[in-house]
Formats: C-alpha cells, sequence, structure tokens
C-alpha cells in the first residue's frame, strides 16, 4: 500500500552517520524517526514515506499527529539564561538592552 501525506510540511534532514556507514534521514517533529540508506535521496525518501506512515496509524488510532515546526505560531521569544555575573556584564558592555543587542546580532 502506498502511503503518501498530505501538505508534508515536517522538516527533514539528511547527515552522513560515520558509526552506521550510511547516509540517515531524521525528522524533528518525530524525533524517535529515522531512516538509513546508502544514498542521501534514499535516506530522505525513506523518512518521509515512514513519517507518512507514522501519521496515518496516529491519526487511525486517534493520537495526535505533530503540527509541522513551518506551520507554528511562535512567539517571537526566547530564554537564555546566564550566570548573573554574566548577565550584569554583558549589560554593561551592551549599553543597550539585551534583548535589542541579541536581536540585533541575531538578525545580521
Amino acid at each position: 500500500m502506498k502511503t503518501t501525506l498530505q501538505n508534508d510540511h515536517y522538516t527533514y534532514r539528511v547527515n552522513w552517520s560515520e558509526e552506521d556507514g550510511e547516509h540517515v534521514g531524521p525528522c524533528t517533529e518525530f524525533p524517535s524517526l529515522s531512516w538509513l540508506s546508502a544514498t542521501p535521496g534514499g535516506a530522505l525518501n525513506g523518512i518521509r514515506k515512514l513519517v507518512a506512515e507514522v501519521a496515518v496509524d496516529l491519526l487511525g488510532s486517534g493520537e495526535e499527529v505533530p503540527r509541522p515546526l513551518a506551520t507554528r505560531p511562535l512567539s517571537g521569544k526566547f530564554v537564555v539564561r546566564v550566570p548573573p555575573d554574566t548577565h550584569r556584564d554583558l549589560a554593561m558592555e551592551a549599553g543597550v538592552s539585551l534583548n535589542r543587542l541579541a536581536s540585533a546580532k541575531l538578525t545580521r
């Protein structure tokens, strides 16, 4: 049975796995899944098919299917925790709010 996933907007990547001696294709939204193949294209095709099959199984059992990261609304906020002394040093060095400094550095 051929399984396809409508609007497949999931986040895939393909890496070489030295340990396995093959290319591995993981999916960010399904961290427990991956696919090994001798070729990068095979790893990508394999993980996409596997994700589609798992999504169909989840839907069939009434479970929630992860929403693609690309379509999730994000707040635009993230928190970085540093020791208080580091926070003070950074604030004094920055001369502006750390939020403004981080935003400026990240958007370059």
